[in-house]
């Protein structure tokens, strides 16, 4: 963690490749001016946590100071539901108002959904929440989406529960290639 600023991942993965270490996943995100990332890892020699978060402090960029955690992941890939799930995707928007993320993910948690990732802005008074779910197969979707639109009806939000693949599907981003005319050299770009 720092405060933002150009160079911070160059820097990290650095790190990572001096030690010889592949990247397996990351996530990384900029809220409010500090950034965050989070990284899985995969070195080929054994390292203590504390000294990995030491070789990567020291490799700060542009004089911020990293807050660096480092711990061995876990045999598992972390939580595994015990049942079967599908993947969803919600979306809420509205008027903002304190509460919004609390009762959302309160609702879910209730029902043994697990949020993968949240995302949560506001803009001036309107706030938007996006969120992946994994959703257990023994659950109605059509009971789950109207208690979701009651929910959001109540708090003046607009809520839409979608399928993963129906959400991909319909928020792609088609584009479609116009012929380029051809260059000095008779070649296309």
């Amino acid at each position: 963690m720092s405060d933002d600023h150009p160079g911070i991942v160059a820097a990290v993965t650095s790190a990572v490749e001096s030690l010889g270490g592949n990247i397996d996943a990351c996530s990384q995100t900029v809220l409010g001016g500090y950034f965050t990332l989070i990284m899985i890892v995969s070195l080929p020699e054994p390292i203590a946590p504390d000294q990995l978060a030491e070789r990567v402090r020291r490799t700060e960029s542009a004089g911020s100071a990293y807050q660096v955690m480092a711990r061995r992941a876990l045999a598992s890939s972390g939580f595994s539901p015990q049942e079967p799930v599908d993947r969803f995707v919600i979306t809420a928007f509205g008027k903002d108002q304190p509460g919004i993320v609390r009762r959302f993910s309160q609702y879910l948690a209730g029902r043994d959904i697990n949020i993968v990732d949240l995302y949560g802005d506001r803009n001036r008074d309107e706030f938007v929440l996006i969120g992946q779910l994994e959703v257990p197969a023994r659950w109605d979707i059509r009971m789950l989406q109207a208690d979701l639109e009651q929910m959001g009806e109540e708090l003046g939000f607009t809520v839409k529960l979608q399928h993963e693949n129906v959400f991909v599907a319909t928020n792609e981003l088609r584009l479609t290639r116009a012929p380029h005319p051809p260059s000095r050299a008779g070649m296309r770009l």
